[in-house]
């Protein structure tokens, strides 16, 4: 066997494996010693006619393809192996043979997908916005809420109209000139007002009804609604109001401080203000990453392979669809929800994967070019810390981690050295929001 590598078009090469018609036999004679007992004729037992009465019978190429596979499985990893300085497959290759493909000119073409070149520009000296946030004391006050909201008791209100946050127990019908639509119909149905679960303006025009109450609301479906016949066309619904639950929200005292382990109402809004400081770091951080690497990346060049674009889409769709499983909600009902298919939705998700893909291959390289590397006491220090995070002893916690986890540790260490490399050595410019205009 002897092969040679050439250069191809989009981030691909050509490995072409030519096989001696000694290699073909010797595969073909494997091929046929493994795949015999599939294969009966007339006057022999199965799996013990000769390989030249097969032949005869079910045609010269019968195993032909086993053949193929047997010599590609043997030979295409120890090519990748001696050639692992050149390229670095990041897929499945394409296969095909030559013209004239037979036994004593059996040529096979692998087309692989290769870790492509990336070229950036100027990486340094660049005018980057920088994201910093800062937490109110709204912010603080805002979260307890919601956390007393969480932790609230369901009652029955007899003596106030709706309002949002709400659920009330409803009865409807939809009607189109005057006349009920498909689906628009429900009784003693639950709705928690302000959940934005029914049709825009449908929950804001329950809000004020009290108990007994029928009043007729007048929305118009959005455009991308699912049922074509009624996209962006206007709706009358008939309510009738039954029941209002409210919730009563805990007393923020400091009983309710020490059930959320703090001692002290005081000690409790650090601990939440604490906590909402060191996410708006950690957000501010990501941002401003994200906004070097959008910056870098404008000046790259990099034939992207389709494979690394669609394993990213289906890295994000996958995450998505995780989510919403989480909530309850299954990926096929949530597709038909949108009017649209997994395919569809998943193309959707090209233009950011592509994105994605060009940020990491652009990161990869600046590694290269500023030649960061973790050091064992950095790995070491870095495990540590994570010991110490659950409790064990930095010897006890090592033995505990697989090849990968030690390889995340060590990439994290190099990534944020370089990220700290780029702060220090760009124009990082605070970005200020623009007010919002009413």
């Amino acid at each position: 066997m002897n092969y040679k590598v050439t250069p191809s078009e989009k981030s691909t090469v050509k490995v072409e494996i030519a096989f001696t018609p000694e290699e073909w036999a010797a595969a073909n004679e494997k091929a046929y010693l493994q795949n015999r007992h599939k294969y009966a004729v007339n006057g022999f037992r199965k799996g013990k006619a000769p390989k030249t009465m097969l032949e005869m019978f079910y045609g010269k190429g019968i195993f032909f393809e086993e053949t193929l596979n047997l010599l590609y499985d043997e030979h295409y990893p120890a090519i990748l192996e001696k050639e692992k300085d050149a390229f670095t497959p990041v897929g499945d290759p394409e296969l095909s043979l030559c013209d004239g493909f037979s036994e004593t000119n059996a040529v096979l073409i692998a087309t692989v997908p290769v870790l492509p070149e990336v070229t950036v520009g100027q990486y340094k000296g660049i005018k980057i916005n920088k994201y910093e946030y800062t937490v109110t004391d709204a912010d603080v006050e805002k979260d307890i809420d919601a956390t007393r909201t969480r932790l609230a008791k369901s009652v029955e209100v007899t003596d106030r109209p709706a309002e949002m946050g709400d659920t009330v127990n409803i009865d409807f019908v939809g009607k189109r000139d005057g006349v009920a639509f498909e689906g628009g119909t429900a009784e003693k149905y639950d709705l928690t007002l302000g959940s934005h679960s029914f049709i825009p303006g449908f929950e804001e025009g329950v809000v004020g009804m009290r108990i007994g109450d029928v009043k007729d609301i007048t929305v118009t479906f959005p455009e991308d609604y699912q049922e074509e016949s009624l996209k962006g066309q206007p709706a009358v619904f008939t309510v009738t109001l039954h029941k209002i639950t409210g919730k009563e929200l805990p007393a923020l005292d400091e009983e309710l401080a020490k059930k959320l382990g703090a001692d002290s109402v005081e000690a409790y809004k650090t601990k939440v203000r604490e906590r909402l400081e060191k996410n708006a770091e950690s957000r501010g951080r990501n941002e401003t990453e994200d906004a070097i690497l959008t910056e870098i990346a404008k000046t790259a060049t990099c034939e992207i392979p389709d494979v690394l674009i669609d394993r990213q889409e289906e890295m994000s769709l996958r995450r998505m669809e995780q989510n919403i499983m989480y909530q309850g909600i299954r990926p096929e009902d949530y597709y038909q929800y949108l009017g649209t298919t997994r395919d569809e939705y998943k193309k959707k998700l090209e233009e950011e994967a592509r994105r994605m893909v060009l940020h990491q291959l652009v990161l990869e390289k600046l590694l290269e070019l500023e030649k960061i590397t973790a050091s064992e006491e950095e790995i070491g220090a870095k495990i540590a810390e994570q010991a110490a995070s659950v409790g064990k002893e930095p010897a006890e916690y090592e033995k505990t981690l697989d090849p990968r986890q030690r390889e995340y540790i060590e990439n994290d260490i190099k990534i944020t050295k370089l990220f700290d490399f780029l702060l220090a050595n760009n124009e990082m410019v605070l970005y200020k929001e623009e007010p919002k205009k009413d």
